[in-house]
């Protein structure tokens, strides 16, 4: 059984069995991490006000069978929204951690340009799939493609898996 220490911001959460929580964690020293949070849900869990969306955290964590969180301590809450969030931790790759990304995170002002640079996909460089012009307002989350605000609205692509880039 190993333990390791890492500062982390939590990036979405999800319910599991009655009491459980599944935390998608991106980690300075690990990149992002699947963790378990046993009893996190009770009314006296000591775990769940520091395991929300967007809060940069202390964790500490113990694998065994794959990683849970033993402790955790809210540093600061980040000026990210809940939405940015989960569509980060639909991009990330587990376990490769990443310092720019980590910066770019916990820097002042999130911006999903920045973001998307660092991941490789670099708006400056992309243009629209559809009509293939440049400078586009929207990155696809699905197709992983850049998409301008014209073909955006005639292609119907729901907003929900769209990243505003400007």
């Amino acid at each position: 059984m190993l333990e390791y220490v890492s500062e982390a911001v939590v990036l979405d959460r999800e319910e599991n069995g009655d009491l459980d929580v599944v935390s998608f964690i991106f980690t300075k020293k690990f990149g992002k991490l699947r963790a378990k949070a046993k009893s996190a849900r009770k009314i006296t869990s000591k775990l769940a006000s520091h395991l929300e969306p967007g809060n940069l955290s202390q964790v500490r964590l113990v694998e065994k069978n794959g990683f849970q969180i033993t402790d955790a301590l809210k540093q600061t809450r980040l000026r990210v929204t809940p939405p940015d969030l989960y569509f980060l931790n639909q991009l990330l790759p587990e376990a490769e951690p990443d310092l720019l990304l980590w910066e770019a995170l916990v820097g002042k002002k999130f911006n999903w340009q920045a973001i998307l640079k660092i991941l490789g996909w670099d708006p400056a460089l992309g243009s629209c799939e559809v009509c293939l012009t440049g400078a586009p307002e929207f990155f696809h989350l699905k197709k992983l493609d850049f998409v301008c605000e014209r073909c955006s609205a005639s292609s119907r692509i729901p907003k929900s898996e769209m990243v505003y880039l400007k």
